[in-house]
């Protein structure tokens, strides 16, 4: 059993194993490779404008992660192709099917960059260009398999001219034109020969060896061998392949609806999460993850233990039906709280509306494991997970609730977080984010941004302003953009563009969006005008960040359209993520080369290959 992901960077410890193995095998199954070549790899991945292409990573990995395989392509963007620098299994994984599964995906991403193409290299099957019967045999094998996609070699060229007299085993460039029946243009294909051979054979071959094979494309269009071991012409579409970052690992509160307030007016009612569950099924995007127990702990490293025994104890005290709302709220003697449990909720609390019953926090405790839950799954390596849950939480203080929080499940998951890098937090809820500022104030591990309604005229009033950014160690790492009354989704964005360039700043390695809907048009806590083309355009900006993301739920309440926004933020953010454009800044079988100096000496080195590609 494996399954197939994209590493994207070196952020997080679960990428950062990955990419150690996928060094490791290169070491072992390509022993002429310089270190130096493995060593650069993170650098390939996080700094694409260094190089002159886009490098994009793929591993086959077991169930605890180890590494079985991988594939490392390159993207050109400007010549719309893409070449396979490597493609190999680790020697006691052959004959498992992981080489076609990861050659089926580098296909399917060539296909998504809109790219003429797949080029890599392969050793001959011509004895008269491979003298070792054994290395020839593979050779035969290895073709063989590429053929059945319709991969084949360029001929009527000097492609596999030895660098040196009598070198032996030179490869041939091989074309895999992805299903595609469109011709493969002369002059297009002597730039992407001449990057092929500046990039990857710089110092070993000469300028005026590289002039030469470039100008041997003399065919047009190019020609391709005919096929030799599949009988007729034969071209294979491509098909997707299930790889890990397509997903988006779905947490859902499996029991928010206990919370349910019968009340005339209280908008934060179940069928929110079911509205967007509706609309985001048909998408199969996501993949339903199953919620995870975790200890109290955890909420008490963000919350203050004497509020959260407070509610807890509340709650479990409160009549079933009926509810307890603040009444008294102290202002002058914060150190004495009464004793009167109902009396003390003012002690806890900011507002009047955010009543306490039986349910409160174990709907809020529950909704604290989803978050904590879609956290881990980002640490395991989806690149995207959504915690769907209710109660919201972001104007859950260290020790106060309200606004319909009680424990701020984004704070909390941002703190679990935290423990393996740098986190962002932005909150594009309506309402300021007052309880994660909170929390957050005097640290600079955790960067906090909300983009709000300003206080002047929304819930909660007292914070939220511009020039709010943190104290003592946390200066500058809590930032505010309170908006107008009254906001178009171009006006947003542009806020949301500062709040991205602060992140990208930041180089934080996970980022956690407090999602809120109440942005929306029409909801009946908020005043502004986004309509789902503006979901999907933020979705779109925040994706193209691509960093390990977690989005939390909190507000969103005109139930018409809130599933409908959902499904175009998600959508948007999915695109950002995955689209061609470069990032927002911030048993192995080879089927291509040995290493440089394979051209320059054309020598087998006896482990050319070692495991055959029928054992796919």
């Amino acid at each position: 059993m494996f399954r197939i992901r994209r590493i994207y960077d070196d952020l997080l410890p679960v990428d950062r194993k990955a990419i150690a193995q996928v060094q490791d095998i290169l070491l072992k199954q390509f022993p002429l490779l310089p270190k130096e070549k493995a060593d650069k790899l993170p650098d390939q991945l996080t700094d694409p404008f260094k190089y002159r292409f886009r490098s994009i990573i793929f591993v086959a990995e077991g169930i605890r992660g180890r590494v079985k395989g991988f594939a490392l392509l390159e993207h050109v963007p400007n010549l719309r192709f893409c070449y396979l620098d490597f493609l190999s299994a680790a020697t006691y994984r052959t004959g498992s099917g992981i080489g076609g599964a990861l050659y089926q995906r580098v296909r399917e991403e060539a296909q998504s960059l809109r790219s003429v193409g797949l080029f890599f290299e392969s050793l001959p099957d011509d004895p008269d260009l491979c003298r070792d019967a054994a290395i020839l045999k593979q050779n035969v094998e290895r073709l063989r398999f590429y053929e059945r996609f319709g991969a084949r070699p360029i001929i009527n060229t000097a492609y596999e001219t030895p660098v040196k007299p009598g070198g032996d085993c030179p490869p041939y460039l091989v074309f895999d034109n992805l299903g595609k029946t469109l011709s493969l243009d002369r002059d297009l294909t002597r730039k992407i020969v001449r990057t092929i051979l500046e990039t990857h054979y710089a110092g070993i071959c000469p300028p005026a060896y590289i002039e030469g094979v470039v100008r041997s494309f003399r065919d047009q269009p190019v020609r391709l061998r005919e096929p030799k071991y599949v009988k007729g012409e034969r071209t294979t579409e491509v098909r997707p392949i299930a790889s890990l970052e397509k997903r988006i690992a779905l947490v859902v509160n499996d029991m928010h609806a206990i919370h349910h307030v019968h009340e005339q007016g209280y908008v934060e009612s179940p069928v929110r999460v079911s509205a967007i569950l509706k609309e985001l099924e048909p998408t199969h995007l996501f993949e339903k993850i199953n919620i995870r127990h975790f200890s109290d702990k955890f909420i008490k490293e963000v919350h203050d233990q004497r509020f959260v025994h407070f509610l807890k104890k509340v709650c479990a005290n409160v009549e079933p039906g009926e509810s307890v709302y603040p009444y008294v709220f102290p202002i002058r003697n914060k150190t004495r709280p009464p004793k009167e449990l109902p009396i003390r909720a003012g002690y806890y609390c900011i507002d009047t509306f955010t009543p306490l019953n039986e349910n409160a926090y174990f709907a809020a405790k529950r909704a604290v494991d989803c978050a904590l839950s879609a956290a881990r799954k980002v640490l395991e390596g989806y690149r995207l997970a959504y915690a769907l849950l209710r109660p919201p939480g972001h104007h859950a203080e260290s020790r106060a609730f309200g606004g319909f929080c009680y424990l701020n499940s984004a704070a909390i998951a941002a703190h679990y977080l935290s423990a393996f890098g740098k986190v962002a937090v932005l909150d594009i809820d309506y309402h300021h984010g007052n309880g994660t500022q909170d929390v957050f104030l005097r640290r600079s591990d955790v960067l906090t941004l909300s983009i709000h309604g300003h206080p002047h005229f929304a819930y909660p009033y007292f914070s939220g302003f511009d020039d709010e950014k943190g104290e003592g160690p946390g200066l500058g790492f809590n930032v505010n953009y309170p908006l107008p009354e009254h906001v178009t989704g171009e006006q947003y964005r542009q806020a949301l563009a500062k709040a991205l360039r602060r992140i990208a700043r930041y180089k934080a390695n996970v980022l956690i969006i407090a999602l809120g809907l109440d942005t929306a048009k029409g909801d009946p806590t908020g005043t502004w005008g986004l309509m789902p083309k503006d979901f999907s355009a933020n979705g779109r900006m925040i994706g193209s960040l691509r960093l390990p993301t977690l989005v939390v739920q909190e507000g969103g309440y005109r139930i018409r359209t809130l599933g409908t926004n959902a499904r175009y933020f998600f959508l948007g953010l999915w695109e950002g993520m995955h689209r061609f454009s470069v990032p927002f800044k911030r048993g192995a079988l080879n089927n291509n080369k040995q290493v440089n100096e394979k051209r320059a000496n054309h020598q087998p080195s006896g482990n050319q290959v070692s495991g055959s590609p029928s054992a796919f």
